[in-house]
């Protein structure tokens, strides 16, 4: 191998008390995310872009969030992991073993705003904008945590910054760039310890080298001759789908109050999209193609229609935010 690529070696865990049990930096994501929101919002209100009052956003957050994680959950159940859920429901609740789906997050979060919206008397697309502008702030740290645990990975790549990630072993078909198969890699990790799990299943053997990755400068230099380097499509995505997006949004959102309702929810389904779809030709299509496209590709193409939708309507039912006293802000 020319050239020396990174390995992958960091802990899901921030801190950790037991072998599943600990402060992951998937779950500190979603926290940024959330408070990163509060304030962004709260800021919102003060510059007279909402008709929420600051009251109102501890719950609103709250409520978001929640309803973000059970749609992120349930998305994930009914577009990549359909069968398995209609055979044991209780597998929603498995929170721990990971699976959330973005699309399905985001389809939480409109359904919440729309029964929000209809309850507090507030518009829909007003509330959806301001959403939509934090928004990819949350997909940004999301997507720098599954970096960190080594998920979603890219595809094949000889660019100078691809990664190597021990994940990879987990692939049934996996292979090396030499051809050598899991079986090649279990012969060479032997003497690195590997006999003491031998008897155990292949999902805790491939476990073991994982976490023996992280520690074990040994494993690390057997597993630099098997693991394909990729490109860290986690990262394009952070930046695509989070950072670019939202400086887009923000830029838009300081026109101010005046801006027609349902603009910036439309612009963020479109550049959602957009860069979904782009940062799908560097990731590996784990979930398999709905015809030639990934099935993230395939599902983002029907956001594109949303989001035009939403832009049509903010121009043909003309709405803008309307000005809270002092007292209502508050």
């Amino acid at each position: 191998m020319l050239i020396g690529y990174y390995l992958h070696d960091l802990s899901p865990f921030l801190i950790r008390f037991s072998e599943s049990i600990g402060i992951r930096w998937y779950g500190l994501a979603y926290v940024a995310a959330f408070i990163t929101a509060y304030f962004l919002l709260k800021r919102f209100v003060r510059l007279g872009y909402s008709e929420l009052r600051q009251s109102q956003l501890q719950d609103f957050i709250t409520y978001g969030a929640l309803s973000t994680m059970a749609g992120g959950r349930l998305g994930y159940m009914f577009l990549y992991n359909f069968e398995e859920f209609i055979s044991r429901p209780q597998i929603f609740f498995y929170f721990l073993e990971g699976g959330m789906a973005s699309h399905g997050g985001i389809a939480g979060l409109i359904i919440f705003t729309f029964i929000y919206s209809r309850k507090y008397k507030v518009g829909w697309r007003g509330i959806g904008d301001n959403l939509c502008t934090v928004a990819p702030l949350g997909l940004c740290f999301g997507r720098l945590a599954n970096f960190i645990n080594g998920e979603l990975y890219g595809r094949k790549s000889n660019v100078p910054w691809a990664v190597q990630f021990p994940e990879e072993i987990r692939e049934p078909g996996f292979a090396s760039p030499d051809g050598l198969n899991r079986t090649d890699l279990s012969n060479a990790l032997r003497p690195s310890n590997f006999t003491e799990v031998s008897d155990k299943s292949l999902f805790e053997q491939d476990t073991f080298v994982i976490e023996q990755a992280r520690e074990s400068e040994a494993v690390q230099d057997i597993l630099r001759d098997y693991l394909n380097a990729r490109h860290p499509s986690q990262i394009y995505q952070a930046l695509l789908e989070g950072l670019a997006l939202f400086i887009i949004l923000y830029f838009i959102r300081k026109k101010g109050p005046s801006l027609h309702h349902g603009i910036l929810t439309g612009t963020f389904f479109i550049g959602y999209a957009v860069f979904r779809i782009a940062g799908e030709c560097f990731r590996e299509p784990s979930d398999g193609y709905i015809g030639s496209l990934t099935r993230g590709q395939f599902f983002s193409t029907f956001m594109i229609l949303i989001g035009i939708i939403f832009i049509v309507s903010a121009f043909k039912w003309p709405k803008t935010t309307r000005s809270l006293t002092v007292k209502e802000k508050n």
